[in-house]
């Protein structure tokens, strides 16, 4: 049995949309419609997809700065829901941090480098300044930052030496899950291999948790246990990492994938054909019948347009998709990957 730290139960979240001087709702944009996933203790899951699939809502609901409209958030076999102000202060909070996608805009520039990182330390404890003070040189100490920097402001450091600050305040309390919003896509390509071996390395010392929101397959790729790939709000494939990159089952993270520098030049010669999907993501507003991909699929099927697919189990791999309907399919690919026996964790 895996150790779960933290799984999230057919999650939804809707946002009213109103009109004229009542406000009257006309509608729902559903921003995420029903995923579920599982993040273990000391392992990496990234949700993945384009703008406007839904992964950050899920990040910032799983963060408590959205309210759900359903569904269950556990925390160590926990609701969440049902812990007291008191719990939340104490049991959950500080346990579960968040590092955002720019390292410009997530700190205050007023602010010495040293009272950004102790500010987690301030508010959540009752540690004395000079146990605050040497925490904070510790923890400059473990991003690679020199302690001799705690009296800088954040406009003396570079992109990522900035990212390297929000790390540091983010493992102020000693969390036991990072939420990590896009944590290189805003720092230069050369930064970001050293930020991301900075987060498997603070993981591998720490058992630390990760929970990534990405659109980089490449960092996706580097970084993760487990991937969930998000449409639309839903989550149409979902499993270990190393098997979805290496054989991708449902239409649209083919098309990913394709469309990812993972793909490269040499493999039109053989035989692995560039997938260009047509159109854009359709309205959450207004999502379409049957599968929500089946619009720009280029596999779609009658059915498809008509009734929901179900999710079917294929090795390590949990997908959505009609295709798989088939036993005889599942059959198949299952043969070509005999080792790929396990379950991925539900969707």
């Amino acid at each position: 049995m895996t150790d779960v730290l933290l799984e999230g139960r057919d999650l939804k979240k809707y946002y009213p949309v109103t009109k004229g001087l009542l406000q009257r709702t006309i509608g729902w944009v559903r921003a995420v419609d029903g995923i579920s996933f599982t993040v273990e203790r000391g392992k990496t899951l990234s949700l993945v997809g384009e703008s406007g699939a839904g992964k950050t809502t899920a990040a910032k609901a799983v963060l408590l700065l959205e309210k759900l409209t359903s569904g269950t958030i556990l925390f160590e076999g926990e609701d969440v829901y049902k812990f007291s102000k008191s719990q939340l202060k104490s049991q959950y909070r500080p346990r579960v941090q968040s590092v955002q996608q720019n390292p410009w805009s997530s700190m205050n520039p007023r602010m010495r480098v040293r009272d950004i990182i102790a500010e987690p330390l301030v508010v959540n404890t009752k540690k004395s300044k000079e146990e605050i003070r040497s925490r904070v040189l510790e923890l400059l100490e473990q991003v690679g930052l020199s302690p001799d920097q705690a009296d800088y402001y954040p406009h003396e450091f570079s992109g990522g030496q900035r990212q390297r600050i929000a790390v540091a305040r983010a493992l102020a309390l000693n969390p036991s899950l990072l939420v990590l919003d896009e944590p290189v896509s805003a720092l230069d390509v050369s930064i970001r291999a050293q930020i991301m071996n900075l987060l498997k390395d603070l993981q591998e010392q720490y058992n630390l948790s990760y929970l990534v929101i990405a659109h980089n397959l490449a960092t996706v790729r580097f970084m993760s246990h487990s991937v969930a790939i998000m449409y639309l709000g839903q989550i149409v494939e979902y499993g270990e990492a190393e098997a979805l990159f290496t054989r991708p089952l449902h239409p649209y993270t083919k098309a990913l994938i394709s469309a990812s520098m993972l793909t490269l030049p040499e493999d039109e010669d053989k035989g692995v054909e560039k997938i260009i999907l047509s159109g854009e993501m359709p309205s959450p507003l207004d999502p379409p019948p049957g599968c929500r991909f089946h619009t720009r699929c280029v596999e779609a099927m009658d059915i498809c347009s008509k009734v929901v697919p179900e999710a079917k189990v294929i090795g390590k791999q949990r997908v959505k998709c009609h295709i798989y309907s088939d036993p005889s399919v599942q059959s198949a690919i299952s043969s070509e990957h005999p080792d790929s026996a396990g379950r991925p964790e539900q969707t």
